[in-house]
């Protein structure tokens, strides 16, 4: 049951993107078309997996003082590799991810978990965050890039709707992104009542800067 708590607690409970609001940047700008979507958090979901499985089998060698800067390294790494495949075998979605793709070096959920999991828990434990994370990541992506394609292009995966004769085109421009993550965000907290990631959670246990503001001392960040 712990295993599959940790698997499943990325896609809803910690959903990195609809709860805890990371990776907004590239959600909102790569999500106008849904293969788009898929295609960004397939890659951002090999890169976690891969990178969580590295960081968790360092962790006792990587020094404390440099662990971010050696995380970085690792995760640069993986990120070339997916993004040489992606190029090589999926032209079409390296040119409409752009320069989102080798940006997910420095994505908040692939460091954030680096940090806050991988650095502290066992290999599979580890893997299985990063999968699961992933899986979340990639469902958010998904949905929102949906929502935007269908009712903002009149298309879903490229494939045309006949009963959407009016496409509203602003939700494939920028308002519409924001407008339609707002939406999904609302929903989200909505249906865990607000609950989906309990306070103490959010703290600053895993932050690299939390020794430096002094608020770690004093049991997390001001509410």
């Amino acid at each position: 049951m712990k295993k599959l708590k940790i698997l499943l607690n990325g896609i809803i409970k910690e959903n990195p993107v609809l709860v805890l609001v990371l990776g907004t940047c590239p959600t909102l700008a790569v999500t106008t078309m849904a293969v788009n979507g898929v295609g960004m958090g397939m890659a951002a979901t090999v890169v976690l997996l891969c990178s969580n499985v590295a960081i968790s089998l360092l962790k006792n060698i990587i020094p404390d003082k440099v662990r971010i800067p050696c995380y970085i390294v690792i995760v640069a790494g993986f990120v070339t590799i997916v993004g040489q495949l992606v190029k090589a075998f999926a032209p079409d979605i390296d040119a409409a991810l752009g320069i989102f793709l080798p940006l997910i070096v420095v994505n908040c959920i692939i460091l954030g978990r680096a940090e806050m999991f991988a650095s502290k828990n066992s290999v599979l434990d580890s893997a299985l965050d990063g999968i699961g994370m992933g899986l979340g990541f990639t469902l958010a992506l998904l949905i929102m890039g949906s929502i935007r394609e269908i009712l903002g292009s009149g298309s879903w995966f490229g494939m045309q709707i006949p009963f959407i004769t009016e496409p509203v085109g602003i939700l494939v421009l920028a308002p519409g992104g924001f407008f339609v993550f707002g939406c999904l965000v609302a929903l989200v907290n909505k249906l865990t009542k607000g609950k989906a990631v309990g306070k103490r959670e959010m703290g600053c246990a895993a932050c690299p800067s939390a020794s430096f503001c002094g608020k770690a001392s004093e049991g997390g960040c001001e509410k």
